[in-house]
């Protein structure tokens, strides 16, 4: 077993899931857990724990938040190092890091990464799908009102809020994130597409089952040698 920037290389599955936003790739990847044993961690998430620990390092990513700025590369790099640090050998998928090269780069010599599972979405369905997505203004639970609707129209279950829809869930941002996004991941595909497997996963139709979506990439990870269909059973 090796070591890679002082941490112990892990025996738990490391992958990364990219995609374009409205893609799922939270979701997906929290649905992959029970069949992997694979963690999540989310860039998003891990900013707010740092935040909150009240640490000098997070003050540092407050700042940057607070501002509306983008983390810079070497930040993002010594929050992830120490999340991994706390979670030993635990399988993991990274959802939302690495965002460029060179914080790929960086990972590698931090921990080594398996495979990558790549939401190939078309724009077209993103819109679809993304335009549909309603939220509570009391709890914030996620509504889709193609394949989530609540009970009563545009009541939440939960709490009774009212539903509405986000100011960044329009066709024009949504455009807008997705050229973006396209401009930033086109280079680590081909990154990574020379060092690991790299499990395309692509739909059109907008109201596809997650149980489906969840399957697709467990076939596509089973067909890399990531994942043994007999290790937890398979949702569909």
């Amino acid at each position: 077993m090796d070591k890679r920037g002082g941490i112990m290389a892990g025996r738990g599955l490391r992958l990364i899931i990219f995609g374009p936003p409205g893609s799922g790739k939270g979701t997906h990847a929290a649905r992959l857990g029970p069949f992997l044993g694979t963690t999540v961690l989310s860039t998003g998430e891990i900013f707010r724990k740092a935040v909150g620990d009240g640490s000098g390092l997070g003050r540092r990513v407050r700042e940057y938040l607070e501002a509306g700025r983008l983390v810079p590369d070497d930040l993002v790099i010594e929050v992830v190092r120490r999340e991994l640090e706390s979670l030993g050998d635990a399988g993991i998928i990274f959802d939302g890091f690495p965002r460029t090269v060179r914080q790929a780069e960086a990972l590698d010599g931090i921990t080594r990464i398996d495979g990558v599972i790549n939401m190939d979405i078309p724009k077209e369905t993103i819109v679809r799908r993304m335009t549909a997505r309603r939220t509570c203004e009391g709890c914030g639970r996620v509504y889709n009102l193609l394949v989530l609707r609540p009970k009563v129209d545009g009541i939440c279950d939960e709490c009774g809020g009212r539903l509405v829809q986000r100011k960044d869930d329009t066709p024009e941002v949504i455009e807008e994130r997705f050229r973006v996004f396209q401009e930033q991941t086109f280079p680590l595909l081909k990154y990574y597409g020379s060092r690991v497997p790299v499990v395309r996963i692509t739909y059109t139709d907008p109201a596809i089952a997650p149980e489906r979506v969840t399957s697709m990439i467990l076939d596509g990870l089973a067909k890399a040698g990531l994942y043994k269909r007999e290790q937890a059973g398979h949702p569909l």
